[in-house]
């Protein structure tokens, strides 16, 4: 949970301060010297984040969010969350067209359910600020791709972050590919030593503990 969090948080910074199109410009024989309002971001601390779906993976990022930048913290869910609107002072948005249309960032972090399949389509991208910056550490089909394609092209919002696609991976000539304006990660929310670490292990004990009779500690119900 921690590490897709932070990915979120990273995929944020990349893209609202154009991270990586500066390194590109910062290694190329074009920069000899400074400007100063040159390449212009868009800032996260104290702006308003719109997190959907608050689950473990979303807490975390509104920990992070709240407490690392003092970002506002909205958020969409089937229920609303008493819990961590106390922990994070974050304010529970029923209409998700709401938080889309008040946040300078929206960061997906929902399971891909029948009912959240393609939930961020063109008419939820519209909703968004042209400021606005996009974020997905759920799953690719949480979004339309072609929908985010045309919102990215008109630069109908500001950017997008991806750590997953759809589909994935996209094909090599794809033209998100080939957007300035958005950040795309090969699935690595995860992927941290520490993390995957913790996966073996617990899936080490998960098998011993099958073996033996007892219980599981994790399981999927078929």
């Amino acid at each position: 949970n921690g590490a897709t969090a932070d990915m979120a948080i990273a995929l944020m910074l990349a893209v609202g301060r154009q991270m990586v199109e500066a390194d590109k410009y910062a290694r190329g024989s074009d920069f000899t010297k400074l400007d100063s309002g040159f390449m212009l971001g868009r800032e996260i601390h104290s702006s308003t984040i719109g997190i959907v779906g608050m689950g473990r993976i979303g807490c975390e990022i509104a920990r992070r969010a709240r407490y690392g930048f003092g970002m506002n913290v909205l958020y969409h869910n089937r229920r609303p969350d008493k819990d961590a609107e106390s922990k994070f002072d974050a304010q529970y948005m029923e209409n998700l067209h709401d938080l889309l249309h008040q946040s300078d960032y929206v960061v997906l972090s929902c399971p891909l359910t029948k009912e959240t399949t393609n939930l961020i389509d063109a008419k939820a991208l519209s909703s968004m600020k042209s400021t606005g910056i996009l974020v997905n550490v759920a799953r690719g089909g949480v979004v339309d791709t072609d929908a985010l394609l045309n919102a990215l092209e008109s630069r109908a919002i500001y950017g997008a972050g991806l750590d997953v696609t759809e589909p994935e991976p996209l094909p090599r000539d794809h033209r998100l590919l080939k957007l300035d304006n958005v950040v795309i990660m090969p699935h690595l929310g995860s992927a941290t030593v520490q993390t995957r670490r913790a996966m073996a292990e617990l899936s080490v004990e998960n098998l011993l503990l099958g073996l033996d009779g007892n219980g599981l500690k994790c399981q999927v119900k078929i």
